[in-house]
């Protein structure tokens, strides 16, 4: 076996085990340390953080406020305007995976690669109605109007815009109720969609882990945290 082969099956296994320790240690440790302090007796506003075993979305509830944060969303094709519609929900992940994998018989090797190396970013949009609380795959949260503000300000800002106009992917959707659009900055496996998730719910005054690279972890630092 030549040296180079011999050196990489060793370090392979202890790269994987200073992975994990990692995400337990940023599960752990709490981000922000100290719990802000938020003015009480406002209205709170209910947002959802949805999950499955690899990926996590924030629903936040269609009102005027969300409306008037997002209106591009209706002019794209993303009927936020249906009566049936109660959640607008927001997901980030990489260009190449995301949109070639809408389930999991479309998994190919050249996404999957993309997905844990390094790819360009996208923000994908759907609308659900009513959702079942409490339920496995679904945590919620009370805020109050200024984290809401915030929250809505961080997720608005992970659109990438030219010329003050957003950017929907052409051609590309799941279903008939939903849209992809560029988003700002670059995707990896190591900051990938659920620290991103983490970072909006941290804008809102929520506290996660330090890093939350898997919804297991995300869920079980917010459930602790908060």
């Amino acid at each position: 076996m030549c040296t180079g082969l011999r050196r990489l099956l060793i370090g392979l296994p202890v790269l994987v085990l200073l992975l994990a320790m990692a995400a337990g240690l940023g599960t752990i440790m709490p981000q922000p340390f100290f719990a802000p302090s938020e003015a009480g007796g406002e209205v709170a506003r209910r947002i959802l953080v949805l999950s499955n075993p690899i990926h996590t979305d924030i629903a936040i509830p269609v009102d005027a406020e969300s409306l008037a944060r997002f209106p591009f969303l209706a002019a794209s094709g993303v009927p936020v305007d249906d009566p049936a519609a109660r959640w607008m929900v927001f997901g980030r992940g990489g260009r190449t995976f995301y949109l070639e994998t809408p389930t999991w018989a479309d998994l190919k090797p050249l996404p999957l690669l993309r997905g844990l190396t390094l790819d360009r970013a996208v923000l994908h949009v759907d609308v659900l109605g009513a959702l079942a609380e409490p339920s496995p795959t679904v945590q919620g949260f009370d805020i109050g109007p200024a984290a809401y503000a915030r929250l809505l300000e961080e997720i608005a800002a992970g659109f990438a815009t030219r010329e003050g106009q957003v950017l929907p992917v052409p051609d590309v959707r799941y279903g008939q109720t939903d849209r992809f659009f560029e988003a700002t900055g670059w995707f990896t496996a190591l900051a990938g969609c659920n620290t991103w998730t983490a970072r909006v719910l941290r804008a809102a005054g929520l506290r996660t882990g330090f890093w939350n690279p898997l919804p297991v972890s995300l869920a079980f630092s917010l459930k602790h945290f908060n």
